[in-house]
């Protein structure tokens, strides 16, 4: 776990039971707080099903007055974490110290990133991890007794699925009045396969633009079936372009299809 690692590294401690300041330590504790706290500039972090995510974090921190912030006294990482802040449950969080400038004798403003990696062992994702999180930080001293102090409940941020999702529309090109049937696919990563599988019982939407036009209105939607499969017919009218979008779930990030052309004689 990279967080505890890693303080324990500073501290010294061979082991953390929470990442709080026990009492013995909370006078020597830094004396930061933090705030303004923005993960993956506001956006859900997507995950593909192989790889690496980059997540940038920005936020403040204030302090007492006379306290060296310099990279080589304070170590400052931010972190995920579920429930009660505790390092046995913390997982996902930086290991490299932000980049943090004053912009007051009490305030600072920093700069970092973490990765969560979708294989190995080092912050790996799994599937239960796309879900909404805690974010905190912790300051570590940077000195033989390596007191810290952690935060918690700093704001929320979620981590998705990456999803795929794709348009065919036959036949091509199809009699004014005819059935054109609409099928696609629409999978998203799993972290534990590291494959992408079929989103089963999601509704997509099937969306139109006609020739010319510079917008889709929406036709119908659709729920997927078995290996995410989805299937529709309509009636042809008018030259235009069909695809199906997909808007998203609590679970799994949003995803447009690349639209098909359809010749309507």
């Amino acid at each position: 776990m990279r967080i505890r690692a890693t303080v324990a590294a500073v501290s010294g401690a061979l082991a953390l039971s929470a990442l709080a300041v026990p009492a013995a330590h909370a006078a020597s504790a830094p004396d930061v707080t933090f705030t303004k706290v923005t993960v993956n500039n506001g956006k859900p972090i997507v995950a593909k099903a192989t790889g690496t995510a980059t997540v940038p974090v920005t936020y403040t921190f204030k302090h007492a007055a006379g306290l060296d912030i310099s990279s080589d006294k304070l170590l400052v990482l931010p972190f995920l974490y579920v429930g009660a802040v505790n390092v046995n449950t913390v997982r996902l969080g930086g290991e490299d110290p932000a980049t943090c400038t004053a912009t007051s004798s009490t305030t600072a403003s920093c700069k970092s990133t973490f990765a969560l990696n979708t294989s190995g062992d080092d912050a790996r994702l799994r599937n239960t991890d796309a879900r909404t999180w805690k974010v905190g930080a912790v300051a570590v001293a940077i000195t033989d007794e390596g007191e810290y102090k952690a935060q918690g409940d700093l704001g929320t941020t979620q981590i998705k699925f990456h999803s795929k999702l794709n348009t065919d529309a036959t036949p091509e090109p199809v009699r004014k009045g005819a059935t054109i049937t609409v099928k696609g696919t629409l999978t998203r990563a799993n972290w534990n396969t590291n494959k992408y599988g079929g989103y089963v019982g999601a509704p997509v939407t099937l969306q139109f633009k006609k020739k010319g036009a510079t917008a889709f209105t929406t036709v119908k939607t659709v729920k997927t079936g078995a290996a995410g499969a989805l299937k529709t017919t309509v009636k042809a009218s008018v030259d235009g372009t069909y695809r199906f979008a997909f808007a998203g779930s609590t679970t799994t990030a949003p995803i447009t299809a690349v639209g098909d052309v359809i010749d309507v004689k």
